[in-house]
């Protein structure tokens, strides 16, 4: 689950977005390296994001596209459960790991869609 948004010019740093997430919101918010899909900056090195955590199973992660743009998608924050229950990106699979990823899936979906639609919220006074 993701949705990019455009955000006022006034939020354009991860810092100011923070911010403003800490203040409009009851979730717990930090700055960290994009441990979940690892992006790198145009000098090479790993890009950082927000981690909006609503629990050690729910989580956003926000980055930036360009200046005004912003990606937010579910991440599960815990890196242990993450390496359990997240989005397996290996490029070959056993059959076993595709049955279970799949059966995984089915069972997490509603949680996760309630989760992430109440935490994409916080944005609606960030809006451009």
């Amino acid at each position: 689950m993701k949705k990019i948004i455009t955000i006022k010019e006034e939020f354009n740093s991860l810092e100011k977005l923070q911010s403003f997430i800490s203040k409009s919101s009851e979730y717990d918010s930090n700055i960290q390296y994009d441990k979940w899909q690892i992006r790198k900056d145009a000098d090479g090195n790993m890009q950082k994001c927000i981690m909006v955590k609503k629990s050690a199973m729910h989580g956003l992660k926000v980055y930036f596209l360009d200046a005004k743009t912003i990606e937010v998608s579910y991440a599960i924050p815990n890196v242990f459960l993450h390496g359990w229950f997240g989005k397996s990106d290996k490029a070959f699979r056993r059959i076993d790991e595709i049955i279970l990823g799949k059966i995984k899936d089915a069972v997490l979906v509603g949680s996760q869609k309630k989760a992430f639609n109440e935490m994409e919220q916080i944005f609606n006074g960030a809006l451009a």
